[in-house]
């Protein structure tokens, strides 16, 4: 047992492929670990075959995420929240005039919550923006603990396969540990294979790289 629990079996060639993105010149800034998941024989014309689905990084993304909270009766539980977007009931409407700030507001949050009965506001003001980015807000109840679903969507990855057999996703931080981004790795990869039509039979490769490092390919 390690310092963070049980350790989680994930395939060596996983660990492999990390090490190898290692070897490359250091930067001035923490680079980001990006995998690629190229998928083949699969129809994207059909819209059942265009997964959409969401997965927990178990060690988190390595860094700060913002969750952007669309509230009315919550605002009170939202101002006491550090690193969250707050849009309050009445802002909406300005969003849904203003494509430049929604557009703004899209690119800012990594995942979105909103009191339920502030759905339609929200579809119709900032759906048109947040939609095709896969990013409609999760609905919450009025009465929800604000703050510990806001601390349990900071580690969720929305996925979504679109037009290009090729989903991308960040899976961690060059300070983290190997075993540590390996399991993240690990669970979208899982993820992502129940999804498919045909499972594993539908990946072509995975590639993992750092934002300025070499792509390195691998197979499971």
């Amino acid at each position: 047992m390690c310092a963070y629990g049980l350790l989680k079996m994930v395939d060596e060639k996983i660990i492999e492929a990390l090490k190898k993105t290692r070897d490359t010149k250091k930067r001035n800034f923490k680079q980001s670990f990006d995998l690629a998941i190229n998928l083949k024989n699969i129809d994207l014309k059909k819209p059942e075959n265009r997964i959409k689905t969401e997965v927990r990084l178990l060690h988190g993304p390595g860094k700060e995420t913002k969750i952007g909270v669309i509230v009315d009766s919550l605002l009170p539980q939202a101002n006491n929240i550090e690193n969250i977007v707050v849009i309050k009931k009445d802002q909406l409407a300005l969003f849904g005039k203003n494509k430049k700030e929604a557009r703004k507001i899209a690119k800012e949050c990594r995942y979105f919550l909103a009191e339920a009965p502030l759905m339609p506001l929200v579809g119709k003001n900032l759906g048109p923006i947040l939609a095709p980015r896969n990013l409609m807000p999760l609905p919450i109840p009025p009465n929800a603990n604000l703050g510990a679903m806001v601390n349990e969507k900071r580690s969720v990855l929305k996925i979504q396969l679109k037009e290009a057999p090729t989903i991308h996703v960040g899976v961690g931080t060059e300070d983290m540990d190997d075993q540590k981004i390996a399991e993240n790795v690990d669970a979208v990869i899982k993820n992502v294979i129940s999804k498919l039509p045909k499972g594993k039979e539908q990946v072509k490769n995975y590639v993992i790289k750092l934002t300025m490092g070499k792509p390195v390919k691998f197979r499971l």
